[in-house]
């Protein structure tokens, strides 16, 4: 391990216990065979990969961020299984290796300012209580607008306990209407990374396997119906109409299937009614482990697992790691 590691990378990474044994290779850079500093991201990184990035900038100094993680992750071959790079995750990797002094990342070349959070964003709706609704006029939308996209933070960001969260890499939000009335708002995201109990459901018998497959599971990240909606058996209809659609509008989006969709219920706010009712599968409980940045912590709040199998469930695909070795130059 480098001595110039700050303290802070030294504790996280332990307490993951992610360091590799000695002669281990790099999963990055094409032909490196430096030993491994650590793994992010379940990737490994190496010396020969910091001297990579390094060459890389050197070689084009007039990318900026965004072009850089690009062109890396076009040389690293870093997609996702729809084929699309993994830009987020490169650019949260040169973040992080800039944080601990590995690297100087280039100057930004335009800065707009944060988003406003959901909060701040105006919000124009009836807040009346409903208490009755034709469910034959319930539909499920995909908040694929501007201006869809912004109702959906706000409403998470007000209502919903954890907020609008960060969704990063494939995912896909929903809104619940009742003719022009919204209800309710969903958001699916990327399954959870460890959640052996579900492996063993799916039969994946160790992580690597898991981790070559994890793209065809969806995690039900939020589930909301306004606090204004009083209306019996709303919450099954919502998810079994959004379930019905999800397969073919994550295939339509990132080219490829799902098999299972997967949640986490805090027991200790709900009693997970909405997914019994819809014929989710209780896994039994989580092991009351969080990530906060790189490093795991456990507190006392386990979660309720719950799985749903899709429709291409039978159709089960186990992947081998055929990933092609691209050039180290372009």
């Amino acid at each position: 391990m480098e001595k110039n590691l700050t303290s802070e990378f030294i504790f996280n990474w332990r307490r993951l216990k992610l360091f590799d044994k000695p002669g281990a290779m790099s999963d990055l850079t094409p032909g490196s065979t430096s030993p491994i500093l650590v793994r992010y991201r379940n990737r490994a990184i190496a010396q020969g990969d910091l001297d990579f990035i390094k060459n890389q900038m050197a070689a084009h100094p007039g990318l900026g961020r965004t072009g850089l993680s690009q062109l890396l992750c076009e040389l690293w071959n870093w997609r996702s299984p729809s084929g699309q790079v993994k830009e987020y995750a490169c650019r949260d990797l040169l973040l992080r290796l800039e944080e601990w002094g590995h690297i100087k990342l280039p100057k930004r070349l335009s800065f707009n300012g944060q988003k406003k959070k959901g909060k701040e964003i105006a919000l124009d709706i009836d807040t009346t209580e409903i208490e009755t609704v034709d469910l034959s006029k319930l539909c499920i939308k995909p908040a694929n607008t501007p201006e869809s996209r912004k109702l959906w933070r706000a409403l998470m960001d007000r209502h919903h306990y954890l907020g609008e969260g960060v969704m990063c890499g494939e995912h896909m939000l929903y809104l619940a209407y009742v003719e022009d009335t919204v209800v309710a708002a969903l958001g699916w995201g990327a399954a959870s990374l460890r959640n052996p109990k579900r492996d063993a459901f799916l039969g994946w018998s160790d992580f690597e396997t898991a981790k070559l497959n994890l793209y065809q599971v969806v995690n039900n990240l939020r589930f909301l119906i306004l606090p204004w909606v009083k209306v019996k058996n709303l919450g099954s209809k919502i998810l079994s109409l959004n379930l019905q659609r999800l397969n073919d509008d994550w295939n339509n989006r990132y080219h490829h299937s799902l098999i299972l969709a997967e949640t986490f219920v805090d027991t200790g706010k709900f009693h997970g009614t909405v997914y019994k009712a819809s014929n989710w599968t209780n896994l039994g409980a989580t092991a009351g482990r969080r990530k906060r940045g790189n490093a795991f912590e456990y507190h006392t709040k386990a979660k309720a697992i719950y799985v749903y199998k899709l429709k291409n469930y039978r159709r089960k695909i186990r992947l081998k790691n055929t990933q092609p070795q691209l050039p180290r130059e372009i």
